[in-house]
């Protein structure tokens, strides 16, 4: 961003907390290689109500620094002198005993620097962070979201896996139209576990970052679909042909019912619009079948064929995607405070 600079209205309305989501990310970015626009901006900060709390954090950070490696450096100071001091010698310095370790911690019978208040604890060994090293794919699962790293993606496996099984190992010749049934609320649960405090320990940290809202909702939505769209179809593929419609007949619905949650998500919150629309389509499709005199099976063939084929459905749940995708559009500033309370 050379040659431009934030104007003071700019910066007033970040330190207010006013500037609109797409504006701070650029301010924030434009500050990483402009030093006088981040004074700017820490004065801006600073004479607003969180300047205290600012200032309170950092004087409370520093002091836990200097009183964890203040003993350390005092022990190597007084090591030195001890060894370049004859023992009994006038001006010998005596040892002094270390308070803390920073592999091991307070040493034992020794009492522990005492910590600022209101400052939190440091972090638990085990405690839920981001996997510094490790293989790249790991890092790029634990980015991607709750549902494709935590227990979403086994049992999506299961399901798939399961429905093969069960076809070609078991010979159940009607699987397809069970797994065509169940497949579309897959993605909207793997959505549902995918943003939020319910599903995510690290939630209150990536929501105020600034790529939180509905980018980081879309950027986990993509994951989500990017696993469960390829391996239910192939699945799908892979088993028996019978009267349901074929393998990728459930894919323009699931992606139509995912945009809808969204979309519902941004009036409900996206718990409970996961679950309106999830369950409305278990209660449409499967409600009916249970009941029906002539088996559940040939019932639910008849059923899904009239919701996923032909061009007409499948035209239907294409203006449902497209109609939906314009609401979320609109309801975009409703996503800085998803799942916040």
């Amino acid at each position: 961003m050379t040659g431009w600079h934030a104007s003071d209205h700019f910066v007033t309305r970040y330190a207010d907390g006013s500037l609109p989501e797409s504006d701070a990310w650029s301010l924030e970015k434009h500050l990483e290689s402009c030093s006088g626009c981040a004074r700017r901006v820490s004065q801006a900060v600073r004479v607003t109500a969180a300047g205290p709390v600012l200032a309170g954090i950092r004087e409370a950070v520093l002091a836990d620094v200097r009183e964890t490696t203040q003993p350390h450096i005092d022990t190597a100071a007084r090591t030195e002198a001890y060894k370049a001091t004859p023992a009994g010698a006038p001006g010998a310095v005596p040892m002094a005993v270390p308070t803390a370790s920073p592999a091991h911690g307070p040493v034992s019978g020794a009492p522990a620097p005492a910590r600022p208040a209101g400052f939190p604890a440091r972090a638990r060994p085990g405690a839920h962070r981001w996997p510094s090293a490790g293989p790249r794919t790991v890092r790029v699962l634990w980015a991607l979201g709750p549902a494709v790293r935590g227990a979403w993606l086994p049992a999506v496996l299961l399901v798939a896996v399961g429905a093969v099984a069960l076809a070609h190992g078991a010979g159940f010749a009607h699987v397809r139209p069970w797994l065509l049934a169940l497949a579309p609320v897959v993605p909207v649960a793997g959505v549902a576990l995918s943003y939020g405090p319910h599903a995510d320990p690290m939630h209150e940290i990536t929501a105020a970052t600034p790529s939180a809202g509905l980018r980081l909702v879309l950027m986990r939505t993509a994951a989500v679909l990017a696993v469960s769209l390829p391996l239910l179809t192939l699945a799908g593929a892979l088993l028996p042909s019978t009267d349901a419609p074929n393998a990728a007949a459930w894919l323009l619905p699931g992606l139509a019912l995912t945009l809808v949650s969204l979309a519902l998500a941004g009036y409900v919150g996206l718990r409970a619009a996961t679950a309106a629309t999830g369950g409305g389509w278990l209660c449409a499709v499967l409600g009916p079948v249970l009941t029906a005199p002539g088996g559940p099976t040939d019932e639910l063939g008849l059923r899904l064929s009239s919701y996923l084929g032909g061009a007409p459905a499948q035209g239907g749940w294409a203006a449902a995607a497209l109609l939906s995708a314009v609401l979320l559009a609109a309801r975009r500033p409703a996503f800085h405070f998803l799942e916040k309370s």
